[in-house]
């Protein structure tokens, strides 16, 4: 699984529990909570939903490096790979 992939994942997943946001301008760099209205419930849907669709375990400690787009791609796709394997 490639970083773009994961990334879609996570696009995907944030158009699901956030349906009127915008995803489309959604900046790899930026803080998800700060380009799009997320809440901390928001936030724990998403870790949610990756554990429910594609049981992949966040720990509660790890949830900032969930921040931005890039950075959830860096942190799961290794977990993608492992699962896969």
């Amino acid at each position: 699984m490639t970083h773009e992939e994961v990334k879609q994942i996570v696009l995907d997943i944030i158009a699901e529990i956030a349906p009127d946001e915008d995803i489309s301008n959604v900046k790899p760099d930026v803080r998800l909570r700060e380009q799009l209205d997320l809440d901390s419930m928001d936030f724990l849907d998403i870790v949610m939903e990756l554990r429910k669709k594609h049981g992949i375990e966040v720990p509660e400690e790890d949830y900032t490096k969930l921040a931005s787009l890039d950075s959830c791609a860096e942190y799961l796709t290794p977990k993608f790979k492992a699962k896969a394997s």
